[in-house]
């Protein structure tokens, strides 16, 4: 009797040890990448931070503004003040900008609608990323420079809120020539934009309305012909998309109104980038390192912050930086130069050393 019970219990001692092994290799594999990801992280960091503090320094300034973000949790990370007092220059030439647009409270793309013309496309999307890269610079400063920063976020909201925002909860892009419909785009990144100003103000109509435009897209058909679709956008559709449960998930998953909805895209998003993911940089429709391709730089922070909410197993952390390490041979290849790739890596560095800083806030 003896014997059985030596041998029925040996099974499950041996169990332990192997479940014991697996948790070790992959505590161990998550402690290896952090400093791998650390030294690769901080390396763009410096070009970014000598990017944005330039003012004949070029592109598009919703690409600036995702490195800014990064920048912000970088400070966070070391204390050093050029990483912030690059994110602050870059803010306040924004504001500048800000000051000198029409509509008042809109911000400058750096192309199209520029300050002082009252002709040409201007777009409530690209303006809600330079808008929530302000907010993160706010959430490091204080005193007047804070208010100031606020101030300017708060005159963008109040313009989209006022004339973009449509009964549906969705939101139209702005000034665009081609429609006036509630778009994915401009509905997904707005709604982000909010729900990171309301945790900084903790004003009640921001997160109404940033909730509206989850219901929207709860309800919204990813896949359906549209201006710029799935088809066309791949992994940007799914960032921007994401960025507004990532950013608003706290507040969603208490609203049992749309939480059902919100989970099943989550997870549908979730699964689009698994496939993604499974298919070597050859063989994926969209080039990482051109187009549209470049935003598969930030799907993994989406995995990340719902590592945190929905895997228990760390499944979402272990993909996630698979592909941090596929997407680094295209940016470190040869000399790193600062592109789009760059930029949007830059946000799942942050979220996977500086979990959650991304949206830190001041209030």
């Amino acid at each position: 009797m003896k014997m059985l019970s030596r041998l029925l219990v040996c099974p499950f001692i041996l169990l332990a040890a192997m479940i014991t092994v697996v948790a070790a290799a992959q505590v161990n594999a998550g402690q290896t990448n952090r400093i791998e990801f650390r030294a690769q992280f901080f390396q763009l960091c410096d070009m970014a931070a000598s990017r944005v503090a330039n003012p004949r320094s070029k592109g598009p300034f919703f690409v600036d503004a995702y490195a800014v973000r990064a920048l912000c949790v970088a400070y966070d990370m070391t204390g050093k003040q050029k990483y912030l007092d690059a994110c602050r220059t870059w803010s306040g030439r924004m504001i500048k900008y800000q000051e000198q647009m029409t509509p008042p409270g809109a911000y400058y793309m750096h192309y199209n609608r520029k300050p002082g013309e009252t002709n040409g496309d201007w777009y409530a999307a690209d303006s809600s990323s330079i808008g929530m890269a302000v907010l993160a610079t706010a959430a490091r400063c204080h005193g007047a420079e804070r208010e100031r920063l606020l101030g300017s976020a708060e005159k963008f909201a109040d313009l989209v809120i006022k004339n973009y925002v449509q009964p549906s909860g969705g939101v139209s892009d702005g000034l665009w020539h081609e429609s006036g419909d509630a778009w994915w785009n401009s509905t997904a990144l707005f709604g982000s934009f909010l729900f990171n100003l309301y945790a900084n103000t903790g004003n009640a109509l921001y997160l109404k309305t940033a909730l509206g435009t989850t219901h929207w897209l709860n309800h919204w058909d990813l896949t359906k012909p549209q201006p710029f679709p799935l088809s066309q956008q791949g992994p940007a559709m799914i960032f921007y998309v994401m960025e507004n449960y990532c950013a608003g998930w706290p507040y969603i998953e208490k609203d049992e109104v749309i939480k059902q909805a919100a989970l099943a895209k989550v997870n549908w998003c979730l699964d689009w980038i698994a496939e993604q993911q499974s298919k070597s940089i050859a063989d994926r429709q969209w080039a990482p390192g051109k187009g549209w391709g470049m935003k598969f730089g930030g799907l993994p922070f989406d995995e990340y912050v719902f590592s945190k909410y929905l895997s228990a197993d760390g499944k979402l952390t272990i993909a996630g930086s698979a592909e941090m390490r596929r997407l680094a041979s295209i940016v470190f290849a040869g000399k790193p130069k600062f592109t789009q790739l760059s930029a949007f890596l830059m946000m799942s560095y942050a979220e996977r050393l500086g979990p959650g800083a991304i949206y830190r806030a001041g209030r």
